[in-house]
């Protein structure tokens, strides 16, 4: 199918958006462990941007930009997540207890880090790669 001429001015203006909305996404995501976030709604929000970029361009397109396979995404995400929680497991603690400490790092200075974090990083790759498993399969059925 040959592009429109409107196509070039949709895949351009999405292209911009898409980067800013990826951008807020990661803001979601580091900013869920003091306000409200997180690994789901970074992902989703991922997952939207990615869903306007199909919509502007087409799944061969999306696929050339994006090589992964959404599915080995999700099972990669739900591993992650699932050894974070069982982490606390070798330190007698319960399921899904999760450590902090400050660090000091350079250029960030002291900086908590937690194994939320690791656990919000499965949550955030499950969420994409359900949501764009989903949507590729109802593409490619139609």
């Amino acid at each position: 199918m040959k592009n429109k001429p409107n196509d070039l001015i949709l895949q351009t203006v999405t292209t911009m958006i898409s980067f800013i909305i990826i951008l807020f996404s990661i803001h979601l995501f580091f900013a869920g462990h003091y306000t409200p976030g997180g690994g789901f709604i970074g992902g989703l929000m991922t997952s939207a941007a990615l869903v306007l970029l199909l919509l502007a361009y087409d799944i061969k397109t999306l696929n050339t930009i994006l090589p992964f396979n959404f599915r080995m995404m999700t099972a990669a995400g739900l591993l992650i997540s699932v050894l974070t929680g069982a982490g606390a497991l070798l330190f007698n603690q319960p399921f899904l207890t999760h450590a902090y400490d400050y660090f000091e790092l350079p250029l960030l200075g002291k900086t908590s880090l937690h194994t939320a974090v690791l656990f919000d990083i499965g949550v955030y790759l499950v969420v994409i790669g359900v949501t764009m498993t989903i949507i590729q399969t109802i593409g490619e059925s139609e």
